[in-house]
This record gives structure tokens, sequence and C-alpha cells, in this order.
């Protein structure tokens, strides 16, 4: 008998965009092993992946785009060919859910459905505001409703999930502790680095805490690090901005001394799948997040890394580690144990292998 064959269906170019790299991506050798094969199927090319967040560009965009719409059209006369049809948030980026629809109605193929943010809520960049009606955002529930099974992030975009459909697994976003965050930072460094990383658009979750960052500037020798795709200016004294390349992501990241995911309290952020904080803690380096969603899953409080709700918090917590090492090297350790039992792809892998058995 032959390897059964997988269909994946992506928004986005393979290895470029976090969401399928730490969604999906990261199992498709466990895949191989497994008597799978598979063949991804992004929906923008390269060239519309690096103009999709910038200014302008309408033009290329919209060829993009069309070129986008008639690969999937000539690739639904071949799904006939494969035995299973996976589908990470969207088989087009804009629009209603047309080939969704055909998958399953027409050519009744009940494909699994992916998604880790709560994507029925309108959230866009401001570069594309013009267009993000064209997204479509309540197209979700139908997509999957429509699904044979589905894949959601956390128990928060599991539970919408199952007022549309009864098979649902949760399937955390992961982090590789073998071959990608596979160090650990140095305890002894100095000066000591408060950081954050994350694309431009989130940026608006660091701006409460500047008060917080002058503050501690004032008093310590510390210095606040931006890994992104594009600088803030911040104005603060002792601040840098390191952009963001996926060459180096890791020993960027292991220049940060205190890891930092700040998020607003509200629906958006519940259905946030903790990446940022995970990404930090598989290194070793202590974490302080906000108390929302499935942060308060990952991190124990005050064991593997800190739950700060407002403003006071984020400052005494920030401060007790700055001023002390061995709590910084004791909660990094325990957040990277607790990042290899509960979130990482070899803790996760059979539960993905699963989704593609009766």
């Amino acid at each position: 008998m032959g390897k059964k064959r997988i269909a994946i269906l992506t928004p986005y170019p393979f290895n470029e965009a976090p969401s399928q790299r730490f969604r999906f991506e990261q199992y498709l050798s466990f895949l191989n092993e497994n008597d799978f094969e598979y063949t991804i199927f992004p929906f923008l090319d390269l060239i519309t992946w690096e103009h999709f967040y910038s200014k302008g560009k309408v033009i290329k965009k919209l060829l993009g785009f069309a070129k986008g719409f008639f690969k999937r059209l000539i690739l639904l006369f071949t799904l006939h060919k494969y035995d299973h049809v996976f589908i990470h948030r969207e088989a087009a980026p804009i629009g209603p859910p047309i080939f969704e629809f055909i998958i399953s109605k027409i050519l009744g193929k009940k494909y699994i459905y992916d998604f880790d943010d709560a994507i029925w809520m309108a959230n866009f960049s401001q570069n594309n505001a013009r267009f993000h009606r064209l997204k479509a955002y309540w197209k979700v529930k139908y997509c999957i409703k429509w699904a044979g099974k589905v894949s959601a992030g956390n128990e928060y975009l599991a539970s919408y999930a199952r007022k549309f459909n009864a098979d649902v697994h949760i399937i955390p976003t992961t982090i590789d502790t073998e071959n990608h965050h596979n160090s650990i930072i140095d305890y002894q460094k100095e000066p000591i680095t408060i950081g954050w990383t994350g694309t431009h658009s989130t940026l608006r979750y660091l701006l409460p805490l500047l008060p917080v960052f002058k503050s501690i500037s004032e008093k310590y020798n510390v210095q606040l690090v931006v890994i992104s795709n594009e600088n803030p200016h911040f104005d603060l004294t002792n601040f840098k901005f390191i952009q963001w390349k996926k060459e180096s992501e890791i020993e960027d990241l292991k220049k940060i001394s205190i890891g930092l995911m700040p998020l607003e309290m509200d629906q958006w952020s519940e259905g946030k799948c903790g990446f940022k904080g995970l990404q930090y803690m598989a290194l070793g380096i202590p974490t302080v997040v906000s108390p929302v969603g499935v942060n308060t899953k990952i991190v124990e409080h005050g064991t593997n890394g800190f739950l700060a709700k407002d403003l006071a918090e984020w400052q005494a917590y920030l401060e007790q580690l700055i001023l002390n090492s061995e709590l910084r090297e004791r909660i990094g350790r325990n957040g990277r144990e607790k990042v290899i039992s509960d979130f990482s792809v070899l803790a996760i892998k059979h539960n993905f292998i699963k989704l593609f058995t009766p």
C-alpha cells in the first residue's frame, strides 16, 4: 500500500509566516515518517507576500491575488488524487469561503481545518485597512462547519469551533526544542536586556509599558530591545532596535535577558496561542506576560514566569528579575522545561499525526 497523500492549502508561502511555521510546518518530516506524503499549495507567491503588508503597491497585490485565485481553481481539478486536504486558516485570504464550499459540498472531501487566532474578529494591518472587509471574517464559522475535523490552537478557539463542529482537537502552537530553540541564554550577560519580539502590527501592546521602561532605565543599567520588522523609534535612552531576520532569529532572541509579552484584556487576545512567551521560555529566558487567555495555562506564576496584570506589577516583577540573577536562571530553566513537556514538537507530534487518521 502506497503512502497517503495530503494536499496542504495555505494562505502564505512555505517557511515564511510564523503561523504556518509553528502550526504545522515543523511536523512535515513526521508525516513522511508515518507513511504520508504532502504537497503544499500556497495562495500567495513569494513576490506578493513580500508586498502584502507594505503600503501601496495595489496593482502588484491585485495581480498576486488574481494569480492565487487562478491557482486555486486549477487545484480543484486535482484534489481527487489526495486522501486528505488540510486547510490552514483559509483557502483564500480574501472573499467568501468558495473553495471550502466546493471542496466539502461538491467534491465531498471533509477537509481538516486549522486555525490559531480569533480570526472571526476583525484584525488587520493599517497598510491594508481599505481592503480589510474583503477578508469576510464571517466565513470562519462556515470553514469550521464544513470541515471533517478542526484543529484549534487553544481552548478558547476550540470552544468557538465546537459551536459549529463536534470533532474539534486542540493542537497548541509548538516550539521545536531539538532543532531550532535548542539552547539557553547566558544568565550572566551584562547589561540586562529587557526584550520583545513581534510584528509591527502588535507593537501597540508595548506602548502602555513605556513609562515602566523609562522608570526602570533611570534606576538600573538596563537596555530595551525590540526585534521586529519595523522600528518603533521609541524615545528612550537605552533603546535598541534589531531588524527581524529568519536567519538570525534565535541568536537575536538570545540577546534578551527578560522577555515581555504584554496583551490587552480583550477577546482577540483570548484567542492568542502564547507563541511569543513560548519562544522566550524555550530559550530559558525568564518571561513576564499579561494574564490573558492561554498565557495563564503556560505560565505558573513565580515558578516558570510572572503574570503581570497592571503597570505596578510589570515594574515590580521586572525589578525582581533585574536584581536577582539566580531568580532569572531558576525561572528561565523552569520555563524551558514547561515548553519541552507541554508545548514542544516532540510532545505534540503524535496528536498532530492523529488528525490524518480515522
